[in-house]
């Protein structure tokens, strides 16, 4: 069977489109009256009711549904640092998914700097127009210090969905897993092989939810308090992983552990024999991409029992889109300023349970299931 050229098709199709998304008009403007109306002179009305109420912004314009996707371009899906331009096409797409799988209104803010009181400085200019913010594809360690002040300083919801929204569906397809192997959240170990922002975001959400023995690896090593090298993320990372205080390398560190989830972006790092090496019937989530740290048939035949990837052509695709439509949509409808772990719990709960009966082949939706973001923000509802 000849595999599609997706790469081929997307080049040729974002060519003849000219980009996949565009502004339309909510109601036509065909005549002097309708001119007159939502242009001059009626809509001078407008601008002096928000001039002297601005916390009604979201009453009478865009700023109801709209959403901005902001990168930096500095760490874009698996191709690194590639600047502004190089993160607009996937920008752009991620904001054809808030439409169509939301009805979310976003828009791809590309800016040209990697500075982070330029980045902030940026967000915080634009925000008047937003109900909230994307932040997305900001390597670490400027996308915790973006996020924080940012979340500090606007009054609407901030979220980089490289930790957040990776955490959410992270830890849905995880609940249901551990379904399906019969495990206990306290009791099951998992080792996170990386230790950046998604891997910041998992291991804290996880964390949050019950797990308690998780160790994370980097490029060096497991992420222990004992090594000097930490920036003050893996710092604090070590300090709430690792129970143990172990030291060593990847297979002193997968060796025995119930799931391995793979956030490294490095294509076959894990071997069978360190699939081999782990608890019987282990979990793998391989969420590299395009290339996963192992592939599904190699995990499965080194005895793996559930397997994961962030690709759609392997069962048990792992996605942000499952995440971000709807967690975005329930906070913009229930005008929530920041979204905190609680949310992110109910979420994932919610999004596990779109499944009502796991499998080894499934044990998340799929992301043009209907039901997944009325389940998201149904959820979100509980906490107000």
């Amino acid at each position: 069977m000849t595999q599609h050229d997706f790469k081929a098709e997307s080049l040729a199709q974002s060519k003849k489109l000219h980009g996949n998304i565009e502004l339309n008009t909510k109601t036509p403007i065909k005549n002097e009256h309708d001119l007159s109306v939502f242009y001059t002179p009626g809509i001078g009305a407008v601008s002096s009711f928000l001039a002297k109420h601005p916390d009604q912004a979201s009453e009478y314009t865009i700023k109801n549904n709209t959403v901005a996707v902001v990168s930096d371009g500095s760490a874009v899906l698996g191709l690194g640092n590639i600047g502004p331009f190089g993160a607009l096409p996937v920008m752009e797409g991620k904001s054809a998914l808030f439409k169509e799988l939301g009805d979310l209104d976003a828009f791809p803010i590309c800016l040209d700097t990697q500075d982070v009181d330029e980045i902030v400085a940026a967000v915080k200019h634009i925000a008047p127009v937003f109900a909230g913010i994307n932040l997305e594809d900001i390597a670490a360690p400027n996308c915790f210090e973006i996020e924080k002040r940012l979340q500090q300083e606007l009054d609407i919801p901030v979220i980089h969905d490289d930790q957040h929204a990776t955490a959410i569906v992270v830890l849905a397809g995880l609940i249901n897993a551990l379904k399906v192997t019969s495990r206990d959240t306290k009791s099951s170990s998992v080792v996170l092989i990386g230790a950046g922002a998604a891997g910041n975001g998992v291991a804290k959400l996880l964390l949050a939810h019950g797990f308690k023995d998780i160790v994370a690896v980097d490029s060096k090593g497991i992420v222990s308090s004992n090594r000097q090298d930490l920036d003050p993320e893996k710092k604090n990372l070590a300090l709430i992983t690792n129970p143990q205080n172990i030291d060593g390398d990847l297979s002193r560190a997968v060796e025995g552990r119930d799931v391995l989830i793979g956030l490294s972006g490095r294509p076959d790092l894990v071997s069978a024999e360190l699939v081999r090496s782990m608890k019987p019937n282990p979990i793998v989530f391989a969420l590299g991409n395009p290339n996963p740290e192992i592939l599904p048939d190699v995990a499965t035949g080194a005895g793996a029992a559930v397997v994961a990837t962030g690709r759609s052509d392997f069962p048990n695709q792992i996605n942000n889109a499952l995440v971000f439509p709807g967690m975005f949509k329930g906070v913009i409808k229930a005008r929530l300023k920041r979204i905190d772990d609680g949310h992110k719990l109910l979420a994932a709960q919610a999004l596990a349970g779109v499944v009502q009966a796991p499998t080894p082949n499934m044990i998340v939706p799929s992301v043009f299931d209907k039901l997944v973001v009325p389940a998201i923000v149904a959820s979100l509802e509980q906490k107000l």
